[in-house]
């Protein structure tokens, strides 16, 4: 659960998001709103589909890259790009400085998807990720299995994780692997002062 002020931050991925609109703010509990900060050469993990979410990425400064179903595309100050739910995306930074992008998202699975974004960025922040900040594959079957109303990675096809994430899924859990880690949130998560605007 968000609420505004807060800073999550990814080491390996160069991500910072410092919510507007969290759903403890007592508005909509299916409606969250960051200020993304990227590092130059920073991206989200892979891309991906979001069932039962829409994302828009307003951008306000720098360049993104952006692939919406296929097509690839850059957007700077002012321009925005909306992703419906079930919409393969990916992104990036497309500049050399910062880029500034404000992300409304929307959708029932909202407060499973900061569950989500707090577990990955708290596997960066414990080492426990590549250098595009993917954890090993079994942690991603785990991930995947328990959050796929939420998320699903483009890669590998959808059939062959149907098929795989299963049977890895519960290989990791018997190796201690987990879907979510409490201690994560205290790794990723800073109280910073409520944003302005």
């Amino acid at each position: 659960m968000s609420r505004s002020g807060q800073v999550l931050t990814n080491p390996v991925t160069g991500e910072r998001a410092v919510v507007r609109v969290g759903n403890e703010d007592g508005g909509d509990p299916e409606h969250l709103v960051v200020d993304l900060y990227v590092e130059p050469g920073g991206a989200v993990a892979a891309e991906h589909v979001h069932p039962q979410m829409s994302e828009r990425f307003h951008v306000l400064a720098g360049r993104v890259g952006l692939r919406v179903n296929g097509e690839e595309r850059m957007a700077g100050p002012g321009e925005a790009v909306d992703v419906p739910p079930g919409t393969p995306h990916d992104w990036w930074n497309a500049g050399q400085q910062v880029v500034h992008v404000q992300v409304d998202v929307r959708g029932a699975t909202v407060a499973r998807f900061e569950d989500l974004i707090t577990t990955l960025f708290g596997l960066a922040h414990e080492g426990k990720t590549n250098a595009k900040g993917m954890p090993g594959f079994l942690q991603v079957a785990v991930i995947a299995r328990e959050y796929r109303d939420v998320m699903r990675f483009t890669k590998p096809p959808a059939v062959v994780q149907a098929a795989l994430f299963g049977p890895l899924a519960a290989l990791g859990r018997a190796r201690g692997l987990r879907s979510a880690y409490p201690h994560h949130a205290a790794l990723v998560i800073t109280e910073g002062p409520a944003p302005e605007g």
